[in-house]
Formats: C-alpha cells, structure tokens, sequence
C-alpha cells in the first residue's frame, strides 16, 4: 500500500516523478482565469478561522454536504463556523472518488503543514492547528498569493467595474504578482433576461455616455475595453450556453434593442440575433487589440428555482448543458476569420462529451505564427478532477498539439486553490511519465522539460502578454 498523498501522490512511475519534481513542481502559476475578489487583494484580507477562508461562498464544498445529508444551516445558514466545519471534516471523510478531498488534503498540507486526514475525529486538532497559524501567523490574502508563487492573477470583472482595486493594487511597492481584469460583458450580452434594461443605465453612466441605440451600445462598450486595456487587461471571457448565430443586419439588431429597451418580450430568434451581433462586434474589438477571447459554453445555471430564490446564483445549484455546439460555433469562428478579425480563442466546454468537437474545432483556425492561437481550455468546474484532466489533455494531444497549451486556472474565489495547479501538473507529468515509460514518446530530457514547463507556465506567459 502507497503512502497516503504523499510526495509522489498520482506520479507512479519514476519518469513522471522526475518531470514534477525537477521541472513542474517549482514554476510559477500564470492564473489567467479566477474569481479571486480584487478588493480583498488590495486590502490584504486577513482571517479569523478556517471556516471563513475554506467554507464561506465555497458552492463546490455545499454541494457534496448536501449530498451527503448535511442540513443547508451547515452550509449557507446560521450555524456558527466551528459546527459548519465539523459538518464538512464529518462528510469529507467519505469524500472517496470526489476531487475535494484531494484538494482539502492538498490545503491542509501545503498551507498549514497538516498531513493527518481531516475526518469528525481528527477535526478539532485540525481547527486547533489551523486556527493557530491563522490568528499568529502571517496569513492574509497576499501572503497566501506569495507563498503560492503566483505570477500573475486574472480576475473577471464587469465592464462597468471602476477598477479602483485594480489601481490600488498596480501602485503597490512590495507585492509583485501581476493582477489584471478581465473583461466579462455577459449582462450587455444577454438581452433576455430582466437585468439588461436597468445594466444599460449602468453602462451608461460608467461609459460617461447616452444610450438610446445599438450603436450606443457598441461605442460604449469599446470604451470600457480601452479602459481595461489601459489597466493591463489582454483577455476578454463569455459564458454562454452555446455560441450563438444567427445572422442579422445593423437594422434589425436597433430594431431588436429599441424592442427590448421598451419592455417587449422578444422571440428567441431576436435574442439569438443580438447576441450573436454583439459577441461578434467585440471579438472584433479584441482582435484589433492583441486580446483573447475565452468562450466558456455549456453551463445550465439555477436549475433550482427555491433555492435560487433563497440564495442566489452560484450557491451549488448548476450543471451540465447537452446542446450541439459545432455547426454555429463553426459558423462564428468562420465569420470573423474571413475578415482576418478572429481574435485569439480559448474553447472551453462544460460537456466532456464535447472534447472532441471542440479538440477538432481548433485545428480549423489556426494561425501560422501563433503558437496554439486557437486553444482548448483546461478542464473546466465539474471536469477539473482527474478523469476530466485526463481526458481533456489526452482529447488534446490525440488531436492537437498539448506542447502549445496554456494549461491549468484555478476559477477559484478562494486563496486557498493554488494546489489545484499542482494537481494539474501532477497529472500532465503522470500522462506523459506513462507515455515515455510504454515507449510512445522518446526520453529526450530537454524536449520534455520544454514541453512541461511550457504547459505548466511558459507558454501561457507567451500567449497572455500580460507580464
């Protein structure tokens, strides 16, 4: 029997183990892609217990506790933080096949020097220990982003963000980590929902302009993508069910925006349009300006209407979305790289029976001259465990080419999920450990240390600009 996690945890044979320990294990993390709050950045946030940093907004933890009996009280309710963790140190225990418990364990150990297994036994010398070097330690939003070796941090924000935190954090002498927005306009994009009137005030005000047309819209909305420029951003991101497309002309989008700016319900086909003219206009304002657009398709959120009417979005109540994607993504991606004016992509699917659409997809809009213009997005929320990494690597390389990707994010809140970089690295060394090891791939030490390192950080620094 191995040792449970310990310092050669999922690397099983000795190829893997060398790629991690002499080539992965120490480059610094290029997180394109988190929620991380940029004010708790700038003010340096500092915690009073483990409950607060681990189990406060944490939707992936609600959702096994609830699956596991635990009462919502535990989880979003009035129970005191010491009885919220015990719940889950409870529950975690029996976490066997789920990705929490590694990455719990994963925590425990590299932040807080805990290696006995968290369970309801061992939970109050664990709340103890932790506690412990929170309150007395140096413990605080950016000494957790140092000691993880964080190069580079980008947040999602709203186009109508003033980004003061951002400003504030730019003028800091003594913290290096480069923290950059990202410009995520889903609440201009979607026109069906009861929030677009009253956000179109909003991006007004914050656009210092009138809108009262589509165009509007537009010139708006250019504005706050040079403003995020102007703050460091290179990267843009959209989630959406599926990539729209339906065709329509400047006439009939006004036609369609004065509809839904008086009140009137549209048809799914106007909807459709608008997104489709919209997402496509801004692609085109990040290709003019060197960025990338992330597309982040198949997302079914707020599937429990009592819940969401209790708690809100992203309280643990989403899942997976089965559309087809192919033929209107195709069509797209196609529109814009007739006009040369296709941006630098990354395609990620919550659907792991898209792997291959999207592993295919890539292959259509590459770029001569531009390492992995096109990309295929880390294995994403539900599929950022083993089996998801796995397969979205080996969906990759079996159809692209793995040494151009940009690897691992963390789509994290917490300051805590850095080890999921590790993780991830662990299981690309393990991949191509076993691939060296069955004699598929060459042992050429220099070729492997390029193509890990790469995948692990070199090559996202190289797409991104955004150092």
């Amino acid at each position: 029997m191995k040792k449970f996690m310990d310092e050669n945890f999922l690397l099983k044979t000795e190829t893997a183990q060398k790629l991690f320990h002499d080539y992965a294990k120490d480059m610094p993390i290029y997180d394109y892609h988190c929620h991380l709050n940029p004010k708790e950045i700038a003010e340096d946030k500092k915690y009073t217990n483990i409950t607060e940093i681990w189990l406060y907004g944490d939707h992936y933890k609600w959702r096994f506790m609830r699956s596991m009996g635990v009462e919502e009280r535990y989880c979003t309710g009035d129970a005191t933080d010491y009885e919220k963790f015990l719940a889950y140190a409870t529950v975690i225990a029996k976490a066997v096949g789920n990705p929490l418990y590694h990455w719990t364990h994963l925590e425990l150990q590299r932040y807080f020097g805990i290696y006995e297994p968290l369970s309801e036994k061992t939970a109050p010398l664990v709340w103890e220990k932790a506690n412990k070097i929170i309150t007395e330690g140096n413990f605080s939003a950016q000494s957790l982003i140092k000691k993880s070796n964080v190069a580079l941090i980008g947040t999602t924000d709203d186009p109508i963000d003033t980004l003061e935190y951002h400003k504030k954090i730019k003028e800091m002498k003594d913290f290096d980590t480069v923290v950059v927005p990202t410009f995520r306009p889903d609440k201009a994009v979607n026109i069906d929902l009861a929030t677009f009137v009253p956000y179109m005030a909003d991006l007004a005000k914050a656009s210092g302009m009138e809108i009262k047309t589509y165009a509007d819209v537009k010139k708006a909305l250019t504005k706050r993508v040079e403003f995020f420029h102007e703050m460091g951003s290179r990267i843009s991101d959209h989630a959406v069910t599926y990539v729209p497309y339906i065709e329509a002309t400047d006439d009939e989008i006004e036609a369609i925006f004065a509809k839904a700016m008086s009140g009137e319900k549209l048809t799914e086909v106007e909807i459709e349009a608008y997104k489709t003219a919209i997402i496509t206009y801004l692609a085109k304002e990040y290709a003019r300006l060197d960025w990338t657009l992330q597309l982040h398709i198949g997302a079914l959120r707020n599937n429990n209407t009592q819940m969401f009417e209790k708690l809100g979005p992203d309280t643990g109540f989403d899942s997976i979305d089965d559309n087809k994607i192919a033929y209107k993504l195709s069509r797209f991606m196609d529109n814009l790289n007739k006009e040369d004016k296709l941006p630098k992509t990354i395609l990620y699917s919550l659907n792991p029976n898209d792997n291959f659409t999207l592993g295919t997809m890539l292959g259509n809009f590459q770029k001569g001259g531009v390492k992995g213009k096109i990309q295929f997005g880390s294995a994403w929320w539900f599929n950022d465990h083993i089996d998801g990494m796995v397969e979205q690597m080996r969906a990759l390389g079996n159809l692209g080419a793995l040494a151009a990707f940009v690897g691992m994010l963390t789509d994290s809140r917490s300051f805590l999920s850095y080890p999921r970089h590790e993780y991830f690295r662990r299981i690309l060394c393990n991949i191509i450990g076993q691939w060296v090891e069955d004699g598929e791939v060459y042992y050429d030490e220099d070729i492997l240390k390029e193509i890990v390192q790469g995948v692990c950080y070199n090559n996202a620094k190289d797409y991104f600009k955004m150092n």
